[in-house]
C-alpha cells in the first residue's frame, strides 16, 4: 500500500487511529480465544517501526 507524500497531518492521524483501534480489536479477540481454551496468552508483538 502506497500512500501519496501530500498526506497531511490529520489524514495521517486518522490512519494511524484506525489502525489502533483495529489492532485493538484484534487483540481483544485474540484473548477471549485464548481464555476460551484455558491457556496463557502470547506476549503482544512488538510494533514494527516505519
Amino acid at each position: 500500500m502506497r500512500f501519496v507524500m501530500s498526506e497531511t497531518q490529520d489524514e495521517k492521524k486518522a490512519r494511524l487511529a484506525q489502525a489502533l483501534r483495529d489492532n485493538l480489536r484484534r487483540r481483544k479477540a485474540q484473548s477471549r480465544d485464548v481464555a476460551r481454551e484455558g491457556t496463557e496468552p502470547a506476549p503482544a508483538p512488538e510494533p514494527s517501526k516505519d
